[in-house]
């Protein structure tokens, strides 16, 4: 038995380069533009997940480390992770 999801209907407004992009991808790929959406979303969250995995990962080693230059560079990438480049 396939378990379904429910869907729950959205509407957006996307700028009109975004709305092309999409469109372009969903031609190439043969998929509908809500499709197209819905993957990158899903995509987008994933990544959001990993990045705050990272993050998260990175500030326990940052707390546990007893190394001065360790802690020196871990609080740099910190410092990076936060501000950017």
């Amino acid at each position: 038995m396939v378990k379904t999801t429910k869907q729950i209907r959205r509407s957006l407004t996307l700028p009109e380069p975004t709305a092309r992009e999409v469109a372009s991808i969903a031609r190439r790929r043969r998929l509908s533009d809500n499709r197209v959406l819905v993957e990158l979303i899903e995509e987008g969250i994933e990544a959001r997940r990993q990045k705050e995995k990272a993050f998260f990962d990175l500030a326990q080693r940052f707390r546990s480390s007893q190394d001065a230059e360790e802690v020196q560079r871990l609080g740099e990438q910190l410092g990076r992770f936060v501000f950017g480049e």
